[in-house]
């Protein structure tokens, strides 16, 4: 290089001599001061130097990465990682020879306070002065041994006193996702590499992007993950402010009917049937509440039985539903919520046809699958209506007397055992409502149990 700019010098001044003229004197003693202060420049400027030779490895020397294999290897590392930010530490650490580190990542205030360590013990960390601005401003890779040595290069950084005083913290990489620091990885002095040139950078930064867009994936997970448990545990409230209501209203029909059948000792016995159950089924709410699971044990269960039971509870309602079935079908699911579904797909339909109407249940089954139709010739529906509202949650057209989550709740749990619910209906004429079941296979049927007939009291009363 000083061959170079030598050289440069005499044939520039060479022709400066040879075409200046009578000017050719002041232009050369200009040139020399010119090249005297750059000559000077380089020297002193140690900025400036750094800056050539990297202009100079860019251009006129051989790459010491195969890029291609480097950036292929460690991505396959991170997609192999369990845990994220205690890999990212290692894997970015093998890339730099180092020993060990630690990593420094957004919470959910998005401030700078995780940390994730590798064979490092992580310092009190009480502040990060200016260094997050600073980094996100510049986006360099930070070497502190050099800033200690030539503090220039680093102009207006200034490290917080723990990272300043520790002597075991090599390199501070920036892990940037778009225009965001989602971490600072600060890695282990090493006696197997004491610089890192400009190739070692541009892999640091480019792996550092990588790493960063991984940490803002992993942070927007986890706050996926927490958002579906809140999601789980509203519905879940939901279902049981729904069975709230319903018990609200057996005891509301009780004190209603109290003045007037206080002395009929049938009302009697059935005041005192109807608050077991309500006792029951308020004990069972509170063990969802703790355990956070709707459902209970599922078994066998005989939907003749079942839905037979089931219209017997509806038996205070008119019309009174009937039942026809073409032969034995058991089908496996938790007893009580199963009950739920088609005591509430009852009561909609005598809702919705007038007392001289007809409700008609009939049961089929082919082998493999029972269809159960309910068949009312009540006031139907619109296809507008069936097709974007009602198995929505919250859609009721029963006013304040109607949550809207029963049709939406009985067609999930059933799509939960493997069936569905399909409805024609039409204004004027009436609906069908089809629920479709997989058959309990011989080995289930062996736990087939009665059903109480006290637990289809709540069937009279679903959700609206």
């Amino acid at each position: 290089g000083a061959g170079l700019y030598l050289l440069a010098m005499a044939v520039i001044g060479y022709f400066i001599k040879y075409l200046g003229g009578s000017w050719g004197g002041v232009i050369q003693i200009g040139f020399l001061a010119a090249s005297g202060a750059l000559l000077f420049t380089l020297l002193f400027s140690g900025t400036l130097r750094a800056r050539l030779r990297v202009l100079l490895s860019k251009h006129f020397f051989s790459y010491r990465y195969d890029y291609r294999e480097e950036w292929l290897r460690f991505t396959e590392r991170l997609a192999s990682l369990r845990e994220v930010p205690a890999g990212i530490v290692s894997t970015m650490a093998e890339i730099a020879l180092s020993p060990g580190g630690f990593l420094l990542w957004r919470d959910d205030r998005n401030a700078l306070v995780n940390t994730a360590n590798w064979e490092f013990d992580v310092p009190t960390i009480d502040t990060l002065a200016n260094m997050e601005e600073w980094i996100r401003d510049t986006g360099w890779v930070i070497d502190i041994r050099e800033w200690r040595g030539s503090p220039d290069r680093y102009r207006d950084f200034d490290p917080p006193a723990w990272l300043r005083d520790h002597d075991g913290i090599w390199l501070v990489i920036p892990l940037l996702f778009k225009d965001q620091v989602e971490g600072l990885l600060f890695l282990a002095r090493t006696d197997l590499k004491h610089t890192v040139n400009w190739e070692d950078r541009d892999l640091l930064k480019t792996a550092g992007r990588q790493a960063g867009a991984l940490l803002a994936q992993e942070r927007a997970r986890s706050a996926l993950v927490e958002a579906r448990q809140f999601d789980a545990f509203n519905r879940l409230s939901a279902y049981i402010i729904h069975d709230l209501k319903n018990i609200l209203a057996q005891q509301s029909l009780i004190v209603a009917n109290a003045q007037k059948h206080r002395d009929n000792p049938a009302f009697i016995d059935d005041m005192i049937t109807t608050v077991e159950n309500s006792v029951s089924r308020m004990h069972r709410l509170m063990a969802q509440m703790r355990s956070g699971l709707r459902e209970g044990e599922a078994i066998a269960v005989n939907l003749g039985s079942l839905i037979e039971q089931a219209i017997e509870a509806r038996a205070g309602a008119r019309p009174l539903p009937t039942l026809a079935t073409t032969g034995r079908a058991d089908v496996v699911a938790d007893r009580e919520r199963l009950t739920t579904v088609f005591g509430h797909l009852l009561q909609n339909a005598q809702e919705a046809t007038a007392e001289e109407g007809e409700v008609a249940v009939l049961i089929e089954s082919d082998g493999s699958e029972a269809r159960v139709s309910i068949r009312d010739t009540g006031i139907g529906m619109s296809t507008d209506f069936v097709r974007e509202r009602l198995f929505k949650p919250f859609e009721s057209t029963k006013g304040l007397t109607g949550m809207g989550i029963g049709v939406f709740e009985s067609r999930e749990y059933v799509r939960q055992l493997g069936g569905d619910i399909q409805v024609e209906s039409e204004v004027g004429v009436g609906s069908v409502f089809t629920v479709t079941l997989p058959i309990a296979t011989a080995g289930a049927g062996k736990n087939s149990q009665a059903c109480d007939p006290h637990t289809l009291d709540q069937a009279s009363d679903m959700a609206n």
